[in-house]
Formats: C-alpha cells, sequence, structure tokens
C-alpha cells in the first residue's frame, strides 16, 4: 500500500479514462465514485474510475489496462492502514473482491487475496485446521495480511511472543510489477516485521497457500475469544469510531503511542479527527473527518514528540490520491 503513496495525483484525460473503461467490465465499473465508504478511515474523496475485481486474475488483467494506458492504480482491500486525500484518486482504484477458497485434505488452503481473513478464520476453525485463529479481529483481506506480514501475541495467558502469519504461509501468486504472473516462495517475499518485498515493489498477491495443522475446535475457539477480548480492551471499535489502525511505525524499545501518550495527547482532536482515548496510536474519525483534519493531527503528534523526547515519528500508513481540497 506503501508503494501508492505520491500516485493518482495527476489529472487524467477523459478520453485515456476512457480507452482504461473500455478494457473492464462495464458492470463492476464505476466513475467518479467516492472512495470513504470502502476505507477503513471512512474518509476520501473520489476515484475517477472504481472497478470490482471478481477474481486474482481478473485483478491483474485490471491493472495490466491502467498501465497499458499509463494510469496510476490503487489496490483496495478493506482500506485500513491507508489515508485518502480528500481529493480522491486520480486514475483506477481496484476493489479487490477475489474472495474464492479452495480446501485441501492435507491442511493446505488457497485463498485469493481479497478474501477476508475474518470469513477465512471462521472457516479455517470451523474445518479444525488451526494456525489462522491468532489473527482474529484484525481488519484484513488475506493480501493485506501478507503484505504486512500479520502479527499478534501468542495465546494467553503467556503471550510471550510475537506469531507472524509468514508460520503458515507456503508461497503465493502475483502479479509482478512488470506484467508477469508468477508463484513465489517465502524467499522471495521476505518477511519481516511489518514488512515484505511487497512494500518496496509494485507486485501485487493474487492468492496464497497456506499451510495449517489440524487443531482443536475447543481450543481455537478459546484462542478466538481470548484474543477478541484483548483486542476490544485496547483498540477503539472500527464500528463506531472509524480508523486506519496504528498511525506511526514502531520505535523498537519505546512504543510510538507511549510517546504520544505521554505528551498529554489521548483525546487531542482536530476537526473531527481525534487521538483515540483508548490507545495514543490510533487516531479516530469521529463523524466527519477529512484528510485535513487527520494530516494536522500528525503532524501536530509529530511536533509535540519531538519537541519533548527528540523522536521522530514517522507514519506507517499509506497516503492515497490528492490531498488538495475535494
Amino acid at each position: 500500500m506503501t508503494t501508492a503513496t505520491n500516485r493518482g495525483t495527476t489529472t487524467v484525460p477523459e478520453p485515456v479514462l476512457n480507452a482504461v473503461a473500455s478494457r473492464l467490465d462495464p458492470s463492476r465499473l464505476h466513475r467518479a465514485t467516492r472512495i470513504a465508504p470502502y476505507t477503513a478511515f471512512r474518509i476520501g474523496g473520489p476515484a475517477d474510475l472504481l472497478y470490482d475485481a471478481a477474481t486474482g486474475d481478473d485483478l491483474a488483467d485490471a491493472i495490466d489496462s491502467a498501465e497499458a494506458e499509463g494510469v496510476d492504480w490503487f489496490v483496495l482491500g478493506l482500506g485500513a492502514n491507508v489515508l485518502v486525500g480528500d481529493g480522491g484518486f486520480r486514475g483506477l482504484v481496484i476493489r479487490n473482491l477475489a474472495r474464492h477458497v479452495t480446501w485441501h485434505d492435507d491442511g493446505r488452503c488457497v485463498a485469493e487475496s481479497g478474501t477476508v481473513m475474518g470469513d477465512l478464520i471462521r472457516e479455517a476453525v470451523a474445518r479444525g485446521w488451526s494456525g489462522l485463529e491468532h489473527y482474529v479481529g484484525i481488519p484484513s483481506t488475506v493480501g493485506g495480511a501478507i503484505w504486512q506480514n500479520l502479527h499478534f501475541l501468542s495465546p494467553a495467558p503467556e503471550r510471550e511472543r510475537t506469531m507472524f502469519i509468514a508460520e503458515v504461509f507456503e508461497a503465493c501468486r502475483v502479479r509482478h510489477e512488470r506484467g508477469e504472473r508468477a508463484t513465489v516462495d517465502a524467499g522471495y517475499v521476505g518477511f519481516g516485521y511489518d514488512d515484505t518485498v511487497f512494500h518496496h515493489t509494485r507486485d501485487i498477491v493474487l492468492d496464497v497457500t497456506f499451510q495449517l495443522a489440524a487443531g482443536d475446535r475447543g481450543a481455537m475457539h478459546r484462542i478466538l475469544q481470548e484474543n477478541l477480548s484483548w483486542r476490544g480492551a485496547r483498540h477503539p471499535w472500527l464500528e463506531h469510531h472509524p480508523s486506519a489502525g496504528s498511525i506511526f511505525r514502531k520505535i523498537e524499545g519505546v512504543g510510538a503511542g507511549r510517546l504520544v501518550d505521554q505528551c498529554g495527547l489521548k483525546g487531542h482532536r482536530i476537526g473531527d479527527a481525534q487521538i483515540s482515548h483508548i490507545h495514543a496510536n490510533i487516531m479516530v474519525n469521529l463523524g466527519q473527518a477529512t484528510a485535513v483534519d487527520v494530516r494536522a493531527l500528525i503532524a501536530h503528534a509529530q511536533d509535540a514528540v519531538f519537541e519533548k523526547f527528540g523522536h521522530r515519528l514517522q507514519p506507517e500508513i499509506g497516503f492515497i490520491g490528492s490531498f488538495e481540497p475535494g
């Protein structure tokens, strides 16, 4: 997602947009449609073209269509970890609705990248396959989970280590930034903390193969309940307070949220953007927040932390599209 930062800001001539549109299924194509309803923050202006990709190959073909005309594009999953500008996106936004899943008797699961992780987790537990239940409650698609190397603490009560989605990853099929499709392994993906090759290239995940293990359904349900309870006590509920998740990158041994909290900024707001009372590294939309409000609040937190502690907080969310007034 960060690879889309500073894209989608240049006006695209109408004939060029029409040329892209002619390559796409008209029944799933929308023009001048607000992006806000499709983001976790509920913020963002209109996309010139908004397309619903139904399969992994459809997703790759849509990117091909944009690149053939030299038009900027962006793939949108559940819309977490991004702030879309009030001016919207000049080019093609592709909603990844590719959600076909194939289950195998040996515990392998092949899920298209638009599959919602919450849905996949419930299905895995129902089938008795363990490995995904640790990541319940984190808003993400399968593609986003690989992009970010989704992680959470190991089961209660110890919670002695961080568990990563890489631990159950076997392979994924990608559209390389040059256009070709290929299946790649963990060595290519380069899993790190909040990092993969997809942060540094325009490669896009089309589908993912997970290798799960037979598990006890009762134990998995206990993990689901404990993790949902743990997160619910520490993170604002998206249904009531939309957010993009953590705003600033982790500072090893310090904690970005802790620094913001020690500046007394919990609850501080600009417009309808507010630093959460629950978690100081999360900003919420109280109803009518704009991207301008959020950017101003980010800058205020950065300045306060730098002045008090000398740390320059770095955003971990992607800034998408035009931040000129809508």
